[in-house]
């Protein structure tokens, strides 16, 4: 099998490449077992990352240009990160509950608190702090099956934008809808990654089979819907610890997915910055970046 041209991929992703080829001889091999020798394993992934990511008129250019390289890196750096970061604070101060967080975990200078929010970074730093073994292991899950796949697809670039600003709207969402309270986790991240897939299987779900739309679409719902009731669990229906977790960057990240997440994930080969869309998303997330920092300066509460 040829070795793939990888050389035509933009150094920066937000512009995609210009034009696809015209012909392609290597098609049918590329499809499926027919005429092209035996197809190994790491074809047949990519042909079923094509599937559960891209409509049908993207996936042959993606398979033409479909490798490893570089891996997905952006999102298992992350996961380490916060794995890393659970594991030093069980070891230092053990929790007694897996559900509720400890005292280690509150005076963690990664946590967002409200009286601390002048530390700028904590805006950002609060996703590698989790409450529990429940909580993190969630969290992991959903960003590893969801995370690499898309990052395949789309590079390290697109998803990390998409995941960082779901973790930045959801400490500032919080800040402003939930003033008062804490905020540890990288959920706002992870369902940023879930709200633009999510908007992709509607948008495409005319060209999917009927079956395969269904179930990613009822597949994400019932994940959200168990994952905002532990959040929910955690903030209303546990006293232990005193202590009370926002949960709105669950919603605000969702939210960030469903417009920058899915502007980036359906732009697939095509140039961002000559799509208005994308120019919509950037201003109304820079014009609530703006209000929100305005709102902790002169009217928040905490």
């Amino acid at each position: 099998m040829e070795s793939v041209e990888v050389d035509q991929s933009s150094a920066f992703p937000v512009w995609r490449d210009e034009e696809a080829p015209e012909e392609e001889p290597e098609e049918e091999a590329a499809d499926g077992d027919e005429g092209g020798g035996p197809v190994g394993c790491c074809e047949r992934f990519q042909h079923s990352i094509s599937r559960w990511m891209l409509p049908p008129h993207a996936r042959d250019v993606y398979l033409e240009r479909a490798n490893c390289c570089p891996p997905p890196i952006f999102i298992i750096l992350v996961s380490i990160g916060e794995l890393a970061v659970f594991i030093y604070y069980a070891v230092w101060k053990p929790q007694k509950q897996w559900v509720t967080l400890g005292d280690g975990i509150w005076n963690s200078p990664l946590t967002y608190k409200p009286d601390k929010r002048e530390q700028a970074w904590r805006f950002i730093s609060y996703m590698f702090v989790h409450a529990g073994v429940q909580h993190i292991l969630g969290n992991l899950l959903m960003q590893l099956l969801l995370g690499i796949p898309l990052e395949l697809v789309h590079k390290g670039f697109e998803v990390g934008m998409v995941y960082m600003s779901g973790v930045l709207a959801g400490s500032l969402a919080s800040s402003i809808f939930d003033p008062l309270n804490a905020l540890v986790g990288a959920s706002g991240g992870v369902y940023a990654l879930m709200g633009g897939y999510f908007m992709n299987a509607i948008v495409n779900f005319r060209e999917m089979l009927p079956l395969l739309g269904i179930f990613r679409i009822a597949a994400i719902v019932l994940i959200v819907g168990t994952d905002m009731g532990f959040a929910l669990y955690r903030r209303f229906l546990t006293h232990d610890s005193g202590y009370k977790v926002s949960f709105v960057a669950h919603i605000a990240g969702g939210i960030a997915g469903m417009t920058v997440g899915y502007v980036f994930f359906s732009s697939y080969n095509q140039k961002l910055l000559r799509d208005p869309r994308f120019w919509m998303c950037i201003v109304g997330y820079l014009l609530f970046i703006v209000f929100a920092v305005a709102f902790n300066i002169f009217l928040s509460p905490a």
